[in-house]
């Protein structure tokens, strides 16, 4: 569907999937999963990127993903050998006295999160890499290690500043990513500024200010005074009310970003535009929030029963039981143990699949149906370009478990 404008035609962007689609993909993964003890899960990775992308239509053509479980597993096995050191590390230091193992765990961490940049980028590289629309493959140039010592760089800016420099921050990452990607032989450019994002995020950061000094001087006054025996309750409410407030502000900081942010990138003369509500990202919240009580209720049943028959098995013993009595508990005790750490693994699982049916997916929805791009036309004179096989997998952005989608 079209519509005509002076600046050219412009394209909508549709998006043709359904939750139970992905639902069954996810369930079929996790399943998967265990009898492969987690391999599967690369197979279930591009099977949910296929979903995504198949159903993104542009212009009345799909997204294509081309990238296979073997490059992700072939990544991953890669990147292991690099956190080979690292784990060689964590072991030493664990044999270490108490300071020297803090400070070495601090330094660990602090590589990870700069290794985290790096990640990000290659991963970002390879689903590139592997996208195609109208048969012409997009790319990402670029440094990853230049990436990553930014990303770490304004890491450090964010701490000192306490958060203040984010959009400044936001913005040069987002132009290295942006004007660095391809489709084709035809360029992307972000031309936004630190001021794109400047008046939503400060607004939402003078208002969670604002409250939590406000809450700071609640504590420091009723602590001063005779009356502390209202304090509990009276702050009790106020870090609700800021969690409240924190969630809405976020919600309205979150639909701005996205409206803004991805409504300055271009491809050519082709502009893309997109409109985010807060409204509707709470509306896939509140969903998710639905899921998971439904859920929460359910594994909470089953682990019950479980516990009850436990509970009837240990009162029916008498005072002195028999060793074959004992022995028989004792071994229908480690089948209870068995059962409970898996329905452990079945509550994360659970909890997983329900956050990416409703927030992942709903996200992307939301983008994608708000979306329209202008002098669609531009595009039809694209050259392709080859693939870059150089890449194997998502490598680190694997092992870290870190990526979009």
């Amino acid at each position: 569907m079209t519509v005509t404008e002076s600046d050219g035609r412009i394209a909508r962007v549709e998006f043709s999937g359904a939750r139970s689609e992905l639902f069954g993909i996810l369930t079929r993964g996790y399943l998967l999963m265990v009898p492969t003890l987690g391999i599967y899960r690369f197979w279930q990775t591009t099977w949910k990127r296929r979903f995504y992308w198949q159903n993104t239509v542009i212009d009345g053509d799909p997204l294509e993903y081309t990238g296979n479980a073997l490059q992700l597993l072939v990544g991953f096995l890669f990147a292991l050998a690099f956190f080979l050191p690292v784990y060689i590390a964590f072991f030493y230091l664990s044999t270490q006295a108490g300071e020297i193992a803090l400070i070495g765990y601090g330094v660990i961490g602090v590589i990870i999160w700069f290794l985290l940049g790096y990640a990000l980028y290659r991963a970002r590289d390879f689903r590139l890499s592997r996208t195609l629309w109208r048969g012409i493959r997009f790319n990402q140039h670029g440094n990853a290690w230049v990436y990553a010592l930014r990303r770490f760089l304004w890491s450090l800016a964010m701490v000192v500043t306490l958060g203040l420099i984010f959009p400044a921050m936001c913005a040069d990452l987002w132009r290295y990513r942006t004007n660095n990607s391809w489709y084709g032989d035809r360029q992307f450019r972000w031309t936004g500024t630190w001021k794109t994002i400047a008046g939503p995020y400060y607004r939402m950061y003078a208002v969670l200010a604002v409250l939590a000094a406000g809450i700071v001087a609640l504590v420091a006054t009723r602590a001063g005074g005779a009356d502390t025996d209202t304090l509990g309750p009276v702050l009790t409410i106020a870090i609700i009310g800021f969690i409240l407030v924190a969630g809405l502000a976020w919600f309205y900081w979150r639909s701005r970003e996205a409206t803004r942010m991805f409504s300055e990138v271009w491809v050519g003369n082709a502009r893309a535009t997109v409109k985010v509500r807060a409204r509707a990202l709470f509306g896939q919240f509140a969903l998710y929030l639905l899921a998971l009580i439904g859920v929460s209720i359910l594994l909470s049943a089953v682990a019950g029963v479980f516990m009850t028959g436990t509970l009837t098995q240990l009162a029916a013993l008498p005072a002195e039981p028999t060793d074959e009595q004992f022995a028989a508990l004792f071994g229908s005790s480690w089948t209870t143990i068995a059962l409970l750490i898996g329905g452990y693994l079945i509550g994360l699982a659970a909890f997983a699949l329900v956050g990416e049916v409703f927030l992942g997916l709903g996200y992307w929805m939301l983008v994608a149906r708000g979306a329209t791009i202008s002098d669609a036309d531009s595009l039809r004179g694209v050259r392709a370009t080859a693939e870059d096989r150089s890449l194997v997998g998502e490598g680190l952005a694997d092992a870290l478990n870190v990526g979009a989608y």
